[in-house]
Parts: C-alpha cells; structure tokens; sequence
C-alpha cells in the first residue's frame, strides 16, 4: 500500500510541476523555492506545539489549493507560486514519508514514526 500512495504523492507532484509551467517563472525559481515550506521548522525552537502548528500550516495541502486558488481568482501570479510551491513540496515530503506533524514531537506524524522501521 505504501507503494500506491507514494505513487499517487508522485502525480501531485508532477501536477504542481505542470501547474508551475504555466506561470511565468524562471525554472530556477522553483528549484529554490520548493525547499522554503521547511523554514516553518523553525517554530520547534519555541516548543513542539507551536513547531507541530508552523509545519502543518505550511504543509496542509488544503491551505495550498486555497492559496493558490485565492491567486487564480485574483489573478496575482505570486500568490499562484506561493500556492504551487507549498502544494509540491507538500506532496514531495510525502514521498519521502514525512507527513503532517503531531505536538508529542518532530518525528510522529500522520503517516507514521519517521526512522522506525
């Protein structure tokens, strides 16, 4: 089953390349970007609940597709990146088995401990 879903995680991957492809970015700019959702990282150094929080808010891919969504309908090509970005990178550390986190601690997540085997 791991194997589907990573598959599936792969396709909305592809998708936000696709939908990147239609705005008018230097490919370069996604190259850079895609690894910026992880800055929300940093609200671990205030403590688990708040760190559990700034991921999952930057992570969550219904707060992607709103934001992108949101640059649709206005028609700013900036907030349609910051939308694409954040639903990617989503997808592509769902690939690697890092999902949403839970407040007891950076490695429990919703798809599992990350590192127990």
């Amino acid at each position: 089953m791991k194997t589907v879903i990573k598959l599936e995680e792969l396709g909305l991957f592809i998708l936000g390349v696709y939908l990147f492809s239609l705005l008018n970015y230097q490919w370069w700019w996604f190259l850079i970007l895609i690894l910026a959702p992880d800055l929300s990282m940093f609200g671990y150094i205030i403590n688990t609940k708040t760190g559990a929080f700034l991921y999952n808010l930057f992570h969550h891919r219904g707060v992607a597709v709103l934001v992108y969504i949101l640059g649709c309908y206005l028609r700013i090509e900036i907030v349609q990146l910051i939308g694409i970005i954040l639903f990617s990178h989503a997808a592509m550390d769902r690939i690697f088995g890092y999902g949403l986190k839970y407040e007891t601690g950076f490695k429990y997540t919703h798809l599992g401990e990350i590192g127990k085997k």
